[in-house]
């Protein structure tokens, strides 16, 4: 059975409150709404105090080519991709070249080959390291990654996967797109990285609390494709965003996840933790009357909305983080990760207590 052994985060330097980002936003959308104060409720109602970018405010009032943002993508990736596996690795004692898979997740720029294959060498993995670079999961891919690292390491168990979540969604900010589309993404995306060590049951290990990872889901509903993802136009990425999102959540969320466990035997009151990506506010409490859940089962949510924003790809695996940092569940107690993303998708992950 797969193990998740350990799990750290890593954020840029630019630390920005939500009031300061709403002035950079009031300021240039301004031209586009002569309501412009009308609008800005958008920045208040997401419930986030706090983003961290990678680049200060400053960089932001200025149009940037995409040659030039994802230049800055490929060097600050990189940099986060190596702070958390740094610290993954530290929390356990382990070196680098104990790793046979690193699994790079990112939607937020291009690069080839991918930062994975520069943080090879850089952190002294062997060279014949496996690496699966995948892009276009957006937030999705949180989950996504962690149900390919579990598969490689169940054909593979006496292996350790190396999961890397990095998402850098500020410099994917469109300069000259000023509809309400753009503002509203303007007020929540951020950037962050995560790395989650996902270990073979083979694997010797010290005696301590563990996640088991028992199984995964993806499930892509039809005719969804223009509910989330990118436009790619000259500039770079241009981002599509709908409003139907939380009125599907609402609609389809409770089936989807009851499906998932009744395959397993479970339902929902078997569920213990629930360890969900949080999209933005209304996702939130949306995913509180689909499942019936409270506030309190959704607090690692809205906390870590409240303090980074949403990272995309790596939001989910900073509130699994936050989860764990209370303390490993108890042996088998039961817990749902579940994501939404382009697709429109959704990847769902039953986790144990060991």
């Amino acid at each position: 059975m797969p193990i998740l052994r350990s799990i750290a985060s890593a954020v840029p330097a630019h630390a920005v409150s939500q009031a300061a980002l709403a002035e950079l936003a009031r300021f240039h959308f301004a031209p586009a709404f002569p309501d412009i104060d009308r609008y800005m409720v958008i920045f208040r109602n997401t419930r986030i105090e706090t983003r961290y970018l990678a680049a200060p405010p400053a960089w932001f009032t200025q149009p940037h080519s995409f040659q030039e943002s994802n230049s800055l993508y490929i060097e600050q990736a990189t940099a986060l991709g190596r702070q958390a596996i740094t610290r993954c690795l530290a929390n356990v004692g382990l070196d680098a070249e104990a790793i046979d898979h690193i699994i790079w997740i990112s939607t937020t720029g291009l690069a080839t080959p991918s930062p994975d294959a520069l943080l090879i060498g850089r952190l002294g993995m062997r060279p014949t390291t496996r690496r699966t670079p995948i892009w276009g999961l957006g937030c999705a891919g949180g989950v996504a990654g962690l149900a390919r690292a579990s598969e490689y390491v169940r054909a593979f168990p006496h292996h350790r996967a190396l999961l890397v979540a990095v998402e850098l969604c500020s410099l994917t900010f469109q300069w000259d797109d000023r509809s309400r589309r753009n503002l509203v993404a303007a007020s929540l995306f951020a950037d962050g990285a995560a790395a989650v060590l996902v270990e073979g049951a083979e694997l010797a290990r010290p005696a301590q609390p563990a996640l088991r990872v028992l199984a995964t889901q993806s499930l892509l509903w039809p005719d969804t494709r223009s509910i989330m993802g990118w436009d790619i136009v000259n500039s770079g990425m241009q981002v599509v965003f709908s409003a139907r999102i939380p009125a599907l959540i609402q609609a389809t969320m409770g089936n989807t996840i009851a499906t998932f466990l009744a395959q397993h035997g479970l339902t929902k009151h078997d569920i213990r933790h629930w360890i969900l990506h949080p999209g933005g506010a209304r996702v939130i409490d949306a995913y509180r009357e689909a499942l019936g859940v409270t506030d309190d089962d959704l607090r690692h949510t809205a906390d870590i909305l409240r303090c980074y924003g949403n990272m995309s790809s790596a939001t989910i695996l900073f509130v699994l983080q936050a989860f764990l940092a209370e303390g490993a569940p108890a042996a088998g107690e039961y817990g749902i990760l579940a994501v939404l993303g382009p697709g429109f998708s959704c990847e769902l992950a039953l986790v144990q207590g060991q």
